[in-house]
């Protein structure tokens, strides 16, 4: 059985419920960090820290 896709909009999410929203669409553990990677590193989502936006900088 297929999961339905869902679309997030542009909020404030915290780094867990991002996680846990990539984690309800992705087949196991190793999918959910490998899309959660992506999309740090490739500046789809941003990171806070005090109110200013950053990108995550992620070593592979």
């Amino acid at each position: 059985m297929k999961k339905q896709d869902r679309k997030f909009h542009r909020q404030t999410m915290n780094l867990g419920d991002l996680i846990v929203a990539v984690s309800s669409c992705s087949k196991n553990n190793r999918e959910t960090v490998a899309t959660v990677v992506d999309l740090l590193a490739s500046g789809q989502v941003l990171m806070q820290c005090n109110g200013h936006a950053s990108r995550a900088h992620v070593i592979r």
